[in-house]
């Protein structure tokens, strides 16, 4: 069953290619959506795809690439919504 969930992810979170570690794994697990910094320092984004899929997606977020240092993620679902692959905004 396809899901759809909002995220953002608070910490050192910028500078550390968290963005394009993020479509990596969104890539290999098949996903859609997107991701993009924002202002405050954090990253947030749109991810659909299989719930089992998401849920490795969502414990990889939790730790993010290996500079990042992930203090918070928040991951809600939301209404959903169908995206032609995984972009960096």
């Amino acid at each position: 069953m396809q899901r759809t969930f909002s995220f953002q992810v608070s910490g050192r979170v910028q500078g550390v290619s968290f963005r394009m570690a993020t479509k990596q794994q969104a890539d290999l697990h098949g996903l859609s959506g997107w991701v993009r910094n924002r202002p405050d320092g954090d990253v947030e984004g749109v991810v659909t795809g299989d719930e089992a899929v998401l849920e490795e997606f969502r414990n990889w977020l939790q730790r993010g690439p290996t500079l990042a240092k992930v203090l918070k993620l928040d991951w809600q679902e939301v209404p959903l919504e169908e995206f032609n692959g995984f972009e960096i905004r």
